[in-house]
């Protein structure tokens, strides 16, 4: 009945069926999910699109991919600038100048850097070995015991030393001011949200929500001639792998009836001792005009 079952309405997914469709071939869609969009889902709250599986904030280098999006919506002009909150010290990520200053006194580029070289050569790394070294070895042991450690460790639910180096290859530095987190050249928000993006992306194509392909895999294989399946890698294979660790992110939302309660997205607490790892103030990432 149909050339391509997409297993899966997220970005992958969505993008997928726009293609097929525009080259005249048929194709179905589902999600478990009661709703389009799969992580990237954003629904209203008191005016606010809340992204209800995390922030995601789109950027890229590529214009063709830029061009791309913009067929579906209008983009803000919002920048990730997050800030650390070590027990109540605050620091600019990525680390520039402001965090330097903040953490050393120092002033200038050259201070900093020779800050940062005089860690490093103290801590004596020459082949990290693992995360906590490699870390170190790029900002020095100020930096990563204040706003790398506590923060990995709680992301990945291990000790630093446990992690592999590779995880790091790069941790954003800057000797400048520069508060723009991802450096891209194209950036934003959809406005009205992503979930609005993704039914453009859909317009016209036949979508079945609420529906566990898993569970009844005999039946759509028969229907179509390929399978896009977009879905857990681990539960495709029944699991004969194990489970895929580090599935362990956790969302509690509140709503605050205040105007503004951190004044800015993204707060990231990089100290061990608080039990979460962000917090996102949804509505900065539309510029707080909400009431």
């Amino acid at each position: 009945m149909y050339d391509y079952l997409v297993v899966g309405a997220g970005l992958y997914g969505a993008v997928f069926a726009h293609e097929v469709k525009r080259a005249g071939k048929s194709v179905l869609v589902i999600d478990k999910r009661p709703n389009i969009a799969g992580n990237v889902y954003t629904e209203e709250v008191e005016g606010i699109n809340v992204h209800k599986y995390g922030a995601h904030i789109f950027h890229t280098n590529n214009k063709k991919v830029w061009d791309y999006v913009n067929q579906f919506a209008e983009f803000n002009r919002f920048t990730n600038s997050p800030v650390a909150n070590y027990h109540g010290e605050l620091y600019s990520l990525p680390f520039n100048m402001y965090t330097f200053n903040k953490m050393w006194g120092v002033v200038t580029p050259e201070e900093a850097a020779a800050k940062i070289e005089e860690q490093k050569k103290a801590a004596g790394i020459t082949e990290p070995k693992n995360l906590e070294e490699q870390a170190i070895s790029l900002v020095g042991t100020d930096i990563y015991e204040k706003l790398v450690k506590g923060y990995t460790e709680k992301q990945w639910g291990r000790p630093c030393d446990q992690l592999p180096a590779f995880i790091i290859k790069r941790l954003p530095v800057r000797f400048t001011f520069d508060n723009n987190y991802f450096n891209a050249l194209y950036q934003g928000i959809p406005m009205g949200g992503y979930t609005k993006m993704v039914a453009n992306m859909l317009d016209g194509i036949e979508v079945q929500l609420g529906v566990d392909y898993l569970e009844q895999k005999a039946e759509y294989d028969t229907l179509v001639e390929r399978v896009i399946y977009t879905g857990a890698i681990d539960a495709y294979f029944d699991y004969s792998l194990g489970n895929l660790e580090y599935r362990s992110v956790r969302f509690e939302t509140e709503v605050l009836d205040k105007p503004n309660f951190q004044g800015n997205a993204a707060v990231n607490y990089t100290d061990a001792e608080t039990p979460w790892t962000r917090i996102i103030e949804h509505k900065w990432f539309e510029f707080g005009t909400q009431p």
